[in-house]
């Protein structure tokens, strides 16, 4: 009962497959690796837009003398 054989996995498989079907998993995995991808180019344009963010902010900081620094200014982007 420890561990499961080879066998029992191809079992779990097959019966997968049978409910599912092979064109749903498909769909599946390719929406989940579409958002994994997404996520990670969120994560990188994240990381410059925060330094872009320091940037701009320093900018409007030397002109306007009070800058509340609990906001935080953003754009929405579109989805593409």
């Amino acid at each position: 009962m420890g561990t499961f054989s080879i066998w029992h996995w191809l079992v779990v498989l097959l019966i997968v497959v049978l409910v599912f079907g092979t064109k749903k998993l498909k769909n599946i995995g390719s929406d989940l690796g579409s958002a994994v991808k997404g996520f990670k180019d969120g994560m990188k344009d994240g990381g410059s837009a925060e330094a872009e963010q320091t940037t701009t902010t320093a900018q409007v900081g030397q002109d306007k003398p009070a800058v509340d620094k609990t906001t935080i200014d953003v754009e929405a982007k579109t989805k593409s």
